[in-house]
């Protein structure tokens, strides 16, 4: 299971223009704990910009699923309603989970989520999508399995190779 961390960070950022200013921006990652995502973000961040620039806050997002689509060019957070019925009352219980889509507008955004929830077996529906603050998402990618073992974290079926080569 994957958990996102939301990182916001603080530096002062230089525009096209020249112009300089104090901004705050969110930014989306996945990490097995806080001092990882900090480590990642703080990484990540040094790419970004040579300016001093301070973490402000980390948290656990409630985002469960990003789906990226190359024409988009936004954040957009949506909200599904997973509908299923209670066999025993037969009443309709609703779970909500929340998914990050790339697009370029609202619009696309809806059918973004459509398209990522294609194969979904239950009824749902989509009761909200909003613009999110959020500017960039660092997902982990293959290769970056020494970042895991230096926080002494390998995927499990590495664990199981490497336990059974130990062996």
């Amino acid at each position: 299971m994957v958990i996102w961390y939301e990182c916001k960070v603080k530096y002062t950022k230089t525009f096209e223009t020249g112009e300089q200013k104090p901004v705050t921006e969110t930014y989306l990652l996945d990490a097995v704990s806080y001092s990882e995502a900090e480590a990642r973000i703080t990484e990540e961040m040094k790419a970004y910009t040579e300016e001093a620039f301070k973490i402000t806050n980390i948290k656990v997002s409630n985002i469960s699923e990003v789906y990226t689509f190359e024409s988009g060019d936004r954040w957009y957070k949506s909200k599904i309603a997973l509908i299923a019925v209670d066999e025993e009352s037969g009443k309709e219980r609703k779970t909500n989970i929340y998914f990050l889509v790339q697009a370029g507008d609202v619009k696309e955004a809806f059918d973004n989520t459509n398209e990522a929830m294609k194969d979904t077996l239950g009824d749902f529906s989509i009761p909200s999508i909003a613009e999110s603050p959020i500017l960039e998402v660092f997902p982990y990618f293959t290769g970056e399995e020494e970042q895991l073992e230096k926080f002494n974290v390998l995927p499990k079926e590495e664990e199981t190779e490497t336990e059974t080569a130990e062996a």
